[in-house]
């Protein structure tokens, strides 16, 4: 179950409160702070299959990004603050964001390349504040993994079933493809990325 602190809270408020080597993940919903589930086994799984396929494509087409470790994604509205599955970031404008080097905080989308969130029970808050939230940041690309179809049948159809979601952004909007099966999921960022919906949902385990 997601916990949260009821006392309403600013962005800089949440990030100075954050504990230090905290074995919990907090994230800033509406200046509400929420304890984050901690995540299962398959969801670490493909999370980390998809870091290790994404940086992969970055060395293979020798791109200029990279993936932290962690960081926090800021609203622009000052209200909410998001530690993204995965992020790639792009070397040559992320020093510009005034917050990255003291503190791993991003605030300008031109800083980030993709972003990717595994769906967990929380879904409602991936499909709907970050999208809109990283659709105004001009975020230009965001995938929702949804390895188990748990999203609501607006946004993956019914019947529900497992789902890649990419939205790209398209004249400050974004615009969604959506991947299944063994479609080969299609990115703006990675044009070459030659990996299936299925090889993500089965962290690789198909040959």
């Amino acid at each position: 179950m997601i916990q949260t602190i009821s006392k309403q809270v600013t962005f800089d408020e949440f990030i100075d409160w954050y504990p230090e080597k905290s074995e919990n993940r907090y994230e800033l919903h509406d200046r509400t702070i929420v304890e984050m589930p901690k995540p299962t086994g398959k969801h670490s799984e493909i999370a980390g299959f998809l870091a290790a396929e994404l940086n992969f494509a970055i060395r293979q087409q020798k791109l200029s990004y990279f993936i932290p470790k962690e960081c926090v994604i800021k609203s622009d509205s000052d209200r909410s603050g998001y530690e993204p599955d995965l992020i790639i970031l792009d070397r040559q404008t992320i020093t510009s964001d005034p917050r990255w080097e003291r503190e791993s905080i991003i605030t300008q989308g031109t800083s980030v390349k993709l972003v990717i969130e595994v769906v967990s029970t929380n879904w409602r808050t991936d499909y709907g504040h970050k999208l809109v939230d990283y659709e105004t940041l001009g975020i230009p690309e965001y995938w929702i993994v949804d390895y188990l179809g748990l999203g609501g049948k607006r946004y993956i159809g019914n019947p529900k079933q497992p789902t890649i979601s990419v939205y790209s952004l398209v004249e400050d909007e974004y615009q969604v493809s959506q991947f299944r099966g063994s479609e080969v999921i299609e990115s703006p960022t990675l044009k070459d990325l030659n990996l299936t919906t299925a090889q993500v949902f089965t962290a690789g385990m198909l040959t």
